[in-house]
Parts: C-alpha cells; sequence; structure tokens
C-alpha cells in the first residue's frame, strides 16, 4: 500500500467552490486501476489549506495508471486552477500503524 500525501493552498475565496468540485472530480480518481481510497481534509487553523491523502495499491498506479490517463487530464482541468502555490506530491509506505481499537 502506498499513500500519496498532498497539502493544498486553495485561492482565497475559493474554497467552498474548489470543494464542490472535488465532489465533482472525485470518480476520476477512484476509477483508476490500484485505487483504494482518497479523503479530502480541510485544515482547522488556516484558511484555504486542505491535505489530500489518496492510497494506492502501488506508487505506479499513481505516477503512470493515472497521471497518463485521460481521467487524470480531466482531473486537472477540473481542479489545479485553485491551487496556488501549485502544491508538491510525496508518497509514503507504512512503518507502524497503532489504532485505538487495538490498544490493550
Amino acid at each position: 500500500m502506498v499513500l500519496e500525501v498532498v497539502m493544498l493552498t486553495v485561492k482565497t475565496g475559493m474554497e467552498a467552490e474548489y470543494e464542490q468540485t472535488f465532489k465533482q472530480a472525485s470518480p476520476l480518481i477512484a476509477a483508476s486501476k490500484g485505487y483504494c481510497s482518497h479523503q479530502l481534509q480541510r485544515c482547522l487553523e488556516v484558511p484555504g489549506k486542505y491535505v489530500l491523502l489518496v492510497e494506492w495499491e502501488t506508487l505506479e498506479d499513481h505516477t503512470v495508471g493515472f497521471k497518463q490517463s485521460p481521467n487524470f487530464q480531466e482531473w486537472k482541468r477540473l481542479l489545479h486552477h485553485f491551487y496556488e502555490p501549485f502544491p508538491v506530491v510525496e508518497h509514503f509506505t507504512e512503518v507502524i500503524s497503532y489504532s485505538k481499537a487495538y490498544a490493550p
């Protein structure tokens, strides 16, 4: 499992439109091979700041499969104009996982 992490800054005043457009764009990424899940979270302290977390089966499912697909071109068209500055995308693999549900 690979976790894609993207810190996003949305242009001031465009947050509501961005969130609505993101809902519209979500099926584009969800239809990708190797896609597992995604979530968009809004920062409580900083207006316009979000984090996007996407789980992929492999790194290539994101960097090749999705990024080279027609769905990505539509994703870009719908969402990329909201960002200032343009976000950095990073990928992570799990080292340790712990949940209260499994705590003694």
